[in-house]
């Protein structure tokens, strides 16, 4: 591994100089933090039926989400859901056997949502085809989140679709073809903890226009093939962050809610990186931006969210 501390270094001087020195923390609405709860709750279009069972999930992540699985009960779970007070909502689901997440029966749902609410809507795009992308668009969809891996084999392996990472770009190039703001995640050490493919998966990235990706870390959710998998080390997950603000100077960087609890040293190595925006973030993650001066912000949405309601650090 190449001198980190250097690496990390020069990451947080792009990152201060292209972006200033702050950093937004965020508490997702799956999520209780000292007591607190997000305002951005997740919403399950298929409730717990995932018919890939990827290895790293097998549909357990889809269980902690609101089941809303048919277009009826999605408009009328937002509208109760705004009633409530919160600000936005994350629309996701399980997968057909071909990657694709059931959009079209859902869309005019959607589009009454964004009609009749003031909620942002994220959406977990899945392997998204060409007429899914412009779909969401006219439903009017604020920004999809879009898992890239950058190996053909890890993608086969763990997802269980039968072809490459270049569907993935493809399914970029539908999103930005069709004018939905994309928010790329990419996560270190899915293929059983280790890091193999994740600096190809910036480079796939790197020519498509987006505004943040988010780097996550494998989590060895129970009762799925990963559970006893170690994670990658939290050095190398910063020294992906740090190559990703060397390859995307300007792009708003986030370390996302997915990776494993209590990983206070990547938290505190990701701030070193100069890491923009971090969800969940450890006390030792909020000292070490104090102790740079950062300007710091809370906001209790997932950490893709553009929107601004933030609160400052008193």
């Amino acid at each position: 591994m190449p001198n980190l501390a250097r690496m990390l270094e020069e990451a947080r001087r792009i990152s201060w100089n292209n972006r200033g020195r702050r950093i937004t923390f965020f508490l997702p609405g799956m999520f209780i933090l000292n007591g607190q709860t997000g305002n951005y709750p997740a919403l399950s279009i298929t409730g717990p039926r995932c018919d890939l069972r990827c290895d790293h999930c097998q549909g357990k992540l889809l269980e902690s989400m609101i089941p809303a699985d048919d277009p009826d009960a999605l408009f009328e779970k937002c509208l109760a859901l705004e009633r409530t007070g919160c600000c936005g909502v994350l629309i996701s689901g399980g997968c057909d056997r071909d990657g694709c997440l059931p959009w079209e029966p859902f869309l005019p749902a959607i589009r009454a949502v964004k009609e009749k609410t003031r909620l942002f809507i994220s959406v977990h795009a899945g392997f998204i085809r060409e007429n899914d992308a412009a779909g969401l668009k006219q439903a009017g969809v604020d920004q999809a989140l879009v898992d890239v891996i950058g190996d053909d084999e890890t993608l086969q392996r763990v997802y269980h679709v039968p072809f490459g990472v270049e569907r993935i770009a493809a399914g970029l190039e539908a999103l930005q073809t069709a004018g939905v703001p994309i928010v790329p995640h990419i996560v270190c050490g899915i293929d059983y903890g280790r890091m193999r493919g994740e600096q190809k998966a910036l480079d796939i990235v790197a020519p498509f226009k987006v505004e943040q990706v988010v780097v996550l870390s494998l989590m060895g959710i129970p009762a799925t093939p990963v559970q006893r998998v170690d994670p990658p080390r939290a050095e190398a997950v910063a020294e992906l962050i740090a190559l990703a603000r060397f390859k995307l100077p300007e792009t708003l960087i986030s370390l996302g809610c997915a990776r494993p609890r209590g990983s206070r040293r990547l938290e505190v190595l990701a701030v070193d990186a100069g890491v923009n925006r971090m969800a969940l973030p450890s006390d030792e993650a909020v000292e070490r931006a104090r102790s740079y001066g950062l300007d710091i912000r809370y906001q209790k949405t997932c950490c893709s969210v553009p929107a601004d309601w933030i609160g400052s650090d008193g």
